[in-house]
């Protein structure tokens, strides 16, 4: 249920949505995901103007955004992440997961887990050549869970 605020003579209904989104198991990599979130919120159609937070509840994957044409863009992300933080390394201690856990967990505390998208008429307010990715960092990393929340007019 919306909340009423007056500010002077005009009136603003203040929403707010919560959602939580599954997403399928993906392999590891960089995947734009932005279509496959937004079928999952025709609610967000609602707001006029408001802020909407992705987060993942993970901490082995993370979300960017970036490029959404060119699929060699994600290639070279992961490639590059991959060299940046290798596996196998002598001095990683947390081990019990397979050599790909602990790189996963870096590869995650550098992209994050959140992204605050503002919102406008009813869509994502991107830029013309972003996209929202779903960073897996695990060689099998399972479903993931995104929670989105909302708040507008």
């Amino acid at each position: 249920m919306p909340a009423t605020i007056f500010i002077g003579t005009e009136r603003l209904s203040i929403m707010w949505l919560q959602k939580e989104i599954c997403l399928p198991a993906k392999p590891r990599g960089f995947h734009l995901v932005t279509a496959e979130l937004l079928r999952e919120l025709p609610e967000l159609r609602e707001f006029k103007v408001g802020m909407m937070n992705l987060f993942i509840m993970h901490t082995s994957a993370s979300l960017t955004l970036n490029e959404n044409a060119d699929p060699t863009v994600r290639q070279d992300f992961e490639s590059w992440f991959n060299r940046a933080v290798p596996e196998d390394e002598p001095y990683y201690r947390h081990r019990d997961e397979g050599p790909d856990d602990l790189p996963a967990h870096i590869k995650a505390s550098l992209l994050g887990a959140s992204l605050d998208i503002p919102i406008s008429n009813g869509q994502p307010r991107l830029g013309t050549w972003q996209g929202i990715y779903l960073c897996e960092h695990r060689d099998h990393g399972g479903s993931r869970r995104i929670v989105v929340t909302v708040q507008g007019e």
